[in-house]
């Protein structure tokens, strides 16, 4: 239950925001405790010191004075976790450990670990994450993500277990290869066209992993739009996960979420767009 209430305050921050990874975090070792309480909450107790926690854990009263009863560490829960869960791999085990530590790291320290990390760099590893501690439990993402984040979940865990989308590392090569050979002159005349078409075409402008040119993604909305009223403005935003690139400096396109998510532009973006408030409201 805590675990749910952590997810849903990171759902009121962007995709893109170091709060909702902070968040995720936070969602993260409570699954992963809940995941392991499930198989019987004495695999929490800390017997480190003494036994009365795990005593408590059994259902009993210790009589220790002034009883507080201790769990392990969330490292060791993801390494009891990945030796009880076959699904439960090392990967998942060290992504736990990494996640959550930059969790500490931000929480305890003067490091701002979650600072301009990538939403593509791991919400694909903590849906999968996230799926097999449900799965453990007899619960599914939709009840623990909500509907819409759920599909979008499953395509991240899709695309992430694509291993055939690796091969568009070889086109990038051979596109940077063809566009290294033009000359100078004909690669700035190409940059510059490519910044023009940019801007008059539908989509989030992004780097060409190829040449470096202004290049542009397309997707489909993942959320419904949401509406703000700003200065007599309403500011309608909407969140859209990318399927399609296009650069047409060095001609290198590129199909599919799982491509795109090898050369690091799975990420989301959001599209704006600024209304009258009067008009908006009454279009007549």
């Amino acid at each position: 239950a805590k675990a749910e209430r952590y997810i849903q305050h990171m759902d009121t921050y962007n995709s893109d925001e170091w709060e909702y990874a902070l968040w995720s975090s936070l969602a993260l070792e409570f699954l992963a405790r809940a995941a392991l309480a499930n198989i019987s909450p004495a695999l929490l107790a800390d017997t480190d010191r003494s036994w009365s926690s795990l005593y408590h854990a059994l259902g009993f009263t210790p009589f220790e004075e002034k009883f507080s009863p201790k769990s392990i560490a969330i490292t060791e829960v993801f390494k009891r976790l990945s030796a009880i869960l076959p699904e439960f791999t090392k990967e998942h085990e060290s992504f736990g450990v990494v996640h959550t530590g930059k969790r500490n790291a931000e929480l305890h320290s003067g490091d701002l670990a979650f600072e301009g990390v990538k939403g593509s760099s791991w919400q694909p590893r903590f849906y999968q994450i996230c799926n097999v501690l449900l799965t453990s439990m007899g619960g599914t993402l939709p009840e623990f993500l909500g509907e819409d984040e759920a599909k979008v979940a499953k395509k991240l865990i899709e695309a992430a277990a694509d291993d055939s989308a690796k091969a568009v590392k070889g086109d990038v090569e051979a596109h940077s290869k063809v566009w290294k050979g033009k000359p100078e002159g004909e690669r700035l005349t190409l940059q510059a066209q490519a910044e023009i078409w940019a801007t008059r075409h539908n989509g989030h402008r992004v780097d060409c992993p190829s040449c470096s040119s202004t290049a542009l993604v397309v997707g489909e909305p993942v959320a419904p739009p949401t509406q703000k009223l700003d200065d007599g403005e309403i500011i309608e935003t909407q969140e859209y996960l990318p399927n399609q690139f296009e650069c047409v400096a060095c001609s290198l396109k590129i199909n599919g979420l799982s491509r795109l998510a090898v050369v690091g532009l799975s990420d989301r973006y959001k599209k704006t767009q600024v209304y009258d408030a009067a008009e908006y409201c009454t279009p007549e």
